[in-house]
């Protein structure tokens, strides 16, 4: 390697420590100021002259913008339709009501997976809170189930959400992967979900079936009072409170499952066209275009706006405002996500890119593994797998070689798992479950953390293991 390319890669050194301490320090800057300050130094530090900056910026900003922005508030509006109208709630519990006790963590894993395709961790944790504090308070006293019932049937909810979350679009997270490294879609989703039964099947009951006699996670009465008095969430949550307020006609099973799956089928059947079908086949251009991730999302969103919405009996004012506050909720990420984008573009401009495929090419590193490395160490040290996800993303994307096969995919899932690993005291995710189980810190580090932690190393692992066949 020359020395400018050895200088490019102290810079990104740098700028990684950089946004690391800008996040951490005593000005606790958000991610999204502190990607665009970095960015902004790394172009100058790389010699990009001012007017290339801007241009750098604007472009890289924008352009995930446009491509997962748009999705993402679509998937938010469905996640929140689905919530409001009770659908979530009916999933989960005619799920678990055909469980008997010893089968009810797979049950709950099963659950937990289908309300996580749309939903963030944390508001889908919230919606089946009442359903894990209701049942866990009828299993108590049973003599099948050893050691703590709640951390029996948290564990496989807090591994299933998790995996979705971070491995599987259409999700932020991974869908940030399929922009920056150019993967496929349908592909991705496809090795996600592959990579993700096994995943949640070892993080979530097996390993809660261990835990749970380890760990004696009883909260007090009045904590769970507050989630199992109706279908309310805790107090101050305007996700539970929504969620809560079934609508009068009530939501069919049926009509909640295809609202959840009509992006999903429309996305998977594009890949399907352009496996079998021809570029001139008029069924595959109707298929690459309902595909898109916005038209599929756009599409999943308008069928629940009016079976889940307007058709289960709420106003369409409140419609509007559920909808209107989705769009609050998810603000930041879209913000942190602009600042992804910039900041992988500035290297790509910058030469660093290549400095860095030069590097990993001479040291013959692994990319799944030092995808997953750099996506778990930066969302470990900044509090953000948003934050590792798309700086992981913008380091390895001139790796890829344009991308679009299954290595890119795998690529994606890699880096996602490794963003879940480590969740600790910095991460909104731990707290939530900490203090929601009444835990102490010591309980939350055995459970979510190691949750999410083995989710992470069994990610990974999947992926390695599927490379081996492509």
């Amino acid at each position: 390697m020359t020395g400018h390319t050895w200088t490019l890669l102290l810079i990104l050194a740098a700028a990684i420590a950089a946004l690391i301490t800008l996040i951490n320090s005593r000005l606790r800057f958000h991610p999204f100021v502190a990607l665009m300050l970095v960015s902004i130094g790394v172009a100058l530090a790389a010699g990009e002259s001012t007017g290339e900056i801007a241009e750098s910026v604007e472009e890289g900003a924008g352009g995930i913008l446009g491509d997962v922005g748009v999705t993402l508030a679509f998937g938010a509006m469905l996640g929140r339709l689905l919530a409001n109208s009770g659908a979530t709630d009916r999933i989960a519990r005619t799920i678990v009501d055909r469980a008997g006790e010893r089968s009810l963590p797979w049950y709950m894993a099963a659950a937990s997976f289908v309300i996580g395709i749309p939903m963030f961790f944390e508001i889908g944790l919230i919606v089946l809170l009442p359903l894990i504090f209701s049942v866990a308070q009828r299993l108590r006293h049973s003599p099948k189930i050893k050691g703590s019932p709640y951390v029996y049937l948290a564990t496989p909810a807090i591994a299933a959400l998790c995996t979705l979350h971070g491995m599987v679009p259409p999700h932020p997270g991974p869908l940030i992967g399929v922009e920056g490294l150019g993967a496929d879609l349908g592909t991705t989703i496809l090795v996600g979900l592959v990579c993700a039964v096994p995943t949640v099947v070892i993080s979530g009951p097996l390993y809660g079936r261990w835990i749970a006699p380890r760990l004696a996670v009883y909260p007090d009465d009045e904590l769970v009072g507050q989630f199992t008095q109706g279908d309310a969430a805790p107090s101050g949550s305007s996700a539970g409170a929504d969620a809560s307020e079934a609508a009068p006609k009530g939501v069919p099973v049926g009509w909640a499952l295809t609202a959840l799956m009509v992006p999903v089928v429309l996305m998977l059947l594009r890949t399907i066209g352009e496996l079998s079908l021809g570029e001139s086949s008029p069924t595959r251009h109707v298929l690459d275009f309902l595909g898109e991730p916005v038209i599929a999302m756009f599409a999943g969103f308008l069928f629940a706006l009016f079976v889940l919405g307007y058709r289960s009996g709420m106003s369409s004012d409140r419609v509007r405002e559920s909808l209107t506050d989705s769009i609050k909720s998810i603000a930041s990420i879209i913000l942190i996500i602009a600042g992804g984008g910039a900041f992988k573009q500035v290297l790509e401009d910058s030469g660093i890119g290549e400095a860095i495929e030069t590097a990993a090419s001479g040291a013959h590193l692994n990319l799944l593994v030092l995808g997953w490395l750099l996506a778990l160490v930066l969302s470990f040290s900044t509090g953000s797998a948003t934050v590792g996800i798309v700086a992981a993303t913008g380091i390895l994307a001139p790796m890829t070689g344009g991308g679009g096969g299954v290595e890119s995919s795998l690529l994606v899932v890699a880096i996602g798992a490794g963003s879940i690993g480590l969740n600790y005291v910095n991460h909104a995710g731990f707290w939530l479950v900490k203090e929601s189980f009444g835990m102490t810190l010591g309980q939350a580090t055995k459970s979510h953390t190691m949750i999410q932690t083995l989710v992470s190393v069994c990610g990974l692992l999947m992926t390695l293991l599927i490379s081996l066949f492509v």
